[in-house]
């Protein structure tokens, strides 16, 4: 992306050194946010790499995902002079992001305490399960907090909670930790100091499901889960139609109801005074959604979303992840971009990958460089903290970095 003028620098984070003691998702979604908009972030490793590079499965996708745009630097942080070099590192930053179980990084001295004493302009970032209380020594896992915090409970169906079909809460809270981390900057350019920042995968949940609460909050009736939901607008739904197809449609809107009764041709129901409005559509919708799903169904899915696609409706198609790579949206506007693969069976090999779902001067934050190989950029960062070649060679040799 270009997005520089004669007075500032061509990224806006550009300058900035982030250093993350991070795994999975949620620390690396926070690095990569950061290092999508131009901060040189470097991602400290065990010397056996970080285990997401080599998940299978549902993780399968974990590294090369939230990992781009980022050097790496391998340390055995249990090895004295590993240590050390952790230390210079994470010191020299102006971020450092972490989301190890609490008490992990203070055993090794790399906890906000310790490095803001020799840093003292340093943002701390902290990824955990809960923020400081009852739960905060608890393991928190994505399924954990959609679980208690009622996100399951409302995207399943009733009795069946259900976690969300991604990484949700992981990847918010990487989210918030991005921006609290630049809030702090900002801060920082007022008062010169740093601060620690805490983002958590409970209190995300909860912010999430914070609609559903503040329903009973206004109604006093509980949110049902949402297959089961009351829905606030009569057409809102999935329909399955002709071929095995299945659309989304909705009309949210009297005038949309209109719209949609013309392009149709139900002009009964148009005339009808029970569905004159919104709200008598949903007390009515009992009675209104089994017609028009008989009604529908005698038309294809492409067909459906051709008539609403002409007249302004919302429509969907029911589509798999994988079908993405071929949207001609996504593919005309830029949103998928170009990377090699660091590691597995397709290591070297290139693939695509989204972007972050924004747009600066009219551009996307891009790829500018691929997820590293383990250690890829060990020695260039040892040189800069003032390790000579003899120094760096005897640090490899004794194990402690890779």
């Amino acid at each position: 992306m270009n997005i520089d003028t004669p007075d500032s620098p061509r990224m806006p984070l550009e300058g900035l050194r982030v250093v993350e003691f991070t795994h999975m998702v949620m620390g690396p979604t926070c690095g990569m946010v950061l290092a999508d908009l131009g901060a040189e972030v470097i991602k400290v490793e065990p010397i056996d790499g970080d285990r997401t590079r080599h998940l299978l499965g549902a993780g399968a996708g974990f590294f090369p995902m939230f990992n781009r745009n980022k050097k790496s630097i391998a340390i055995d942080l249990r090895n004295p002079a590993g240590l050390e070099v952790a230390i210079r590192l994470a010191s020299s930053a102006d971020v450092v992001a972490q989301n190890f179980k609490p008490g992990v990084m203070a055993k090794y001295g790399l906890d906000y305490a310790a490095l803001s004493r020799l840093n003292e302009r340093l943002i701390y970032v902290n990824h955990t399960g809960f923020l400081p209380g009852p739960y905060e020594h608890r393991t928190a896992l994505d399924e954990v907090v959609q679980m208690m915090g009622g996100l399951a409970y409302m995207t399943g169906r009733p009795g069946d909670p259900l976690r969300a079909g991604s990484s949700v809460n992981d990847i918010m809270g990487g989210m918030f930790g991005a921006i609290g981390a630049m809030a702090a900057l900002m801060l920082r350019e007022r008062t010169g100091r740093g601060q620690e920042v805490d983002s958590a995968l409970f209190e995300n949940n909860v912010f999430l499901v914070g609609q559903h609460m503040m329903q009973y909050a206004v109604t006093g009736r509980p949110a049902a889960p949402m297959p089961d939901r009351i829905s606030s607008w009569a057409v809102y739904d999935v329909f399955s139609v002709k071929d095995g197809g299945q659309i989304f449609l909705a009309a949210v809107s009297d005038a949309q109801w209109q719209t949609f009764c013309d392009a149709m041709g139900y002009a009964d129901l148009k005339a009808d005074p029970q569905y004159a409005s919104n709200n008598d559509r949903v007390r009515a919708r009992r009675t209104l959604l089994p017609e028009l799903r008989t009604r529908l169904a005698a038309h294809r899915a492409e067909e459906l979303a051709a008539i609403f696609e002409q007249h302004g409706l919302p429509f969907a198609p029911i589509l798999r992840p994988e079908q993405l790579f071929d949207d001609p949206h996504l593919n005309a506007t830029g949103g998928l971009a170009e990377l090699t693969l660091p590691d597995g069976e397709r290591a070297g090999q290139t693939a695509r990958t989204t972007l972050l779902p924004l747009r600066l001067g009219g551009q996307r934050p891009g790829v500018r460089t691929s997820p590293p190989r383990l250690g890829q950029h060990t020695q260039e960062l040892l040189a800069g903290l003032g390790y000579t070649a003899e120094q760096a060679a005897a640090l490899h040799a004794a194990s402690a970095v890779a």
